[in-house]
């Protein structure tokens, strides 16, 4: 089989590997599903069996069910599967996140999920992402355009803690969206680090901490792990009338426009993520402040880990997968969008035109 052959492709069902007798982060029931992350666009239920890098087993079976048919392998392990040796490695992405190398002994192909580059302190919830050489690399291409460049987390979490500071003066609320799985528990070890490192202490009565129910079993879950996090309450077992001034609460980005804040009294809404690079996307969520976090490669980690890999093929998967073939193509490389049923990183198609057009735009002032 020469690298121009695939080793893997997209089938009714997802990523196959017919080699394998397996699908990669199937959007429809499989026999066999080996999956990236716990991220629901990547594991889906009904599959017969699953196996996963070991970390994102209890997220895995807290998402997809108790009761599931998984088996974990540590990262660098190789597994043989029919006639191919398949391996996970970290791709820094959410805890248990993982590259999937597949080597049928004449190629070697690399689907690597969702992953973000960093070192350890970037992210204190999941290991690092590692580089693995091969023939072909199936990236994401969530912020694949120039505008999208990435501060440092530990300035982020500076940020957030001083706008906190800033409404605890106030007397308000600050209500800080996150998704649910990844970025909550990332940003509550941020600012336990970046607390612990100004000589505070990372539980204080005076600041207290309360999770929105859909972050609850899953902050436990990396506590478990022995992720460093401040203490924080649920949110639903709270009496009635408890005052939030002053307080922290995390929460999904699903619970704007809905009744659930208004328990919160007067308070400031901000939201973390990569998207708020683009300004016009905190009108856009209507939120009163966004700090730019990402889980996923800006610019040029995307173009610096393709480098690094020594890929001779690249198929690049959601997001702007158009943009990064193209600019893949324009450099001398074997690129091309490869279409699959995984997110864009949460924008709906409205926003996403939007923040083209915005980026293009900011891009074209920058240039």
């Amino acid at each position: 089989m020469s690298v121009g052959d695939d080793l893997l492709r997209v089938d009714d069902r997802g990523l196959a590997c017919g080699a394998g007798a397996f699908h990669i982060d199937p959007w429809e029931p499989v026999e066999h599903a080996i999956v990236t992350h716990a991220h629901a666009d990547h594991a889906r239920p009904g599959s017969a069996r699953y196996l996963a890098a070991e970390p994102s087993v209890p997220l895995l079976r807290r998402r997809l069910g108790e009761d599931i048919d998984i088996e974990g392998v540590p990262f660098g392990v190789r597994r043989r599967i029919g006639d191919v040796d398949v391996s996970f490695h970290p791709a820094g992405h959410v805890r248990g996140s993982a590259q999937v190398r597949v080597d049928d002994g004449q190629a070697v192909w690399v689907a690597s999920g969702d992953y973000k580059r960093g070192p350890a302190e970037d992210d204190p919830t999941c290991r690092p992402f590692e580089i693995v050489p091969c023939d072909v690399f199936i990236t994401e291409a969530t912020f694949a355009l120039p505008i999208y460049r990435w501060p440092s987390p530990q300035r982020v979490a500076a940020e957030v803690l001083d706008w906190w500071d800033a409404n605890r003066a106030d007397g308000v609320a600050s209500v800080l969206l996150s998704y649910a799985l990844g970025k909550a528990q990332r940003l509550l070890a941020l600012l336990a680090a970046r607390r612990a490192a100004r000589g505070e202490p990372i539980d204080d009565p005076a600041r207290p901490v309360y999770l929105h129910g859909a972050a609850v079993d899953l902050t436990d879950l990396y506590r478990d792990a022995g992720v460093v996090m401040p203490a924080a309450t649920p949110v639903r077992d709270l009496p009635h009338g408890t005052d939030f001034s002053g307080a922290l609460i995390v929460a999904p980005p699903s619970v704007r426009g809905g009744t659930w804040l208004r328990r919160f009294g007067a308070r400031r809404l901000a939201f973390a993520s990569g998207w708020m690079r683009i300004r016009g996307n905190r009108r856009r969520r209507a939120v009163d402040r966004g700090f730019v976090l990402s889980d996923h490669a800006d610019w040029p980690d995307l173009l610096d880990t393709i480098d690094a890999t020594g890929a001779h093929r690249v198929l690049a998967t959601h997001g702007y997968a158009d943009v990064l073939a193209r600019h893949l193509r324009d450099r001398g490389l074997d690129a091309a969008p490869l279409e699959t049923g995984y997110g864009a990183g949460n924008l709906d198609d409205a926003e996403m035109s939007a923040a083209t057009d915005e980026a293009s735009d900011a891009a074209a002032e920058e240039a």
